[in-house]
């Protein structure tokens, strides 16, 4: 049904794709390929979906609303985390290697953020699978958030 539409925020917003009934949103912060597969991913799954670029002065986010930050490397990260934290938002998380240095964490502690807060953000995020591409990056954070909102492990493990 969906192949009728230009998109699928057009099928969505033509009641092709049922909206989620608990009025999930996802908020993707930054403008990358691994965004524009999970807003993709994430509003065939019903969600309401928002980019946020390069902040979150734009967009709207309630006590329904995962916000999810695609790049850990741009100089306005500490400023975004910290105003998705002082926000409703349901869940917060960042991209970025558990091998590598967190750099949300200083940026965060250099704008006065408490430790608890900084705790809230999540990192890694999504399901460990082996992704790779933006497209299973995307998935396995989907995959992710689903098993957080529903208070699963995720993974095999039932």
């Amino acid at each position: 049904m969906v192949a009728e539409f230009d998109s699928i925020g057009c099928a969505l917003a033509h009641g092709a794709v049922e909206p989620a009934p608990d009025g999930r949103s996802l908020v993707a912060v930054f403008d990358s390929p691994v965004a524009t597969h999970l807003m993709h991913f994430a509003a065939t799954l019903g969600y309401r979906v928002a980019l946020a670029e390069p902040g979150l002065d734009k967009v709207t986010i309630d006590a329904n609303t995962d916000v999810v930050v695609t790049d850990h490397d741009r100089p306005e990260l500490g400023v975004v985390l910290r105003d998705a934290l002082a926000s409703p938002a349901r869940w917060v998380g960042v991209m970025g290697s558990p091998r590598h240095t967190a750099p949300h964490i200083e940026a965060l502690r250099g704008l006065g953020v408490p430790d608890a807060d900084i705790k809230r953000v999540h990192r890694p995020i999504g399901l460990n699978i082996g992704s790779k591409t933006p497209a299973e990056i995307a998935l396995a954070t989907l995959a992710g958030l689903l098993a957080d909102r529903n208070a699963r492990p995720g993974g095999f493990t039932f």
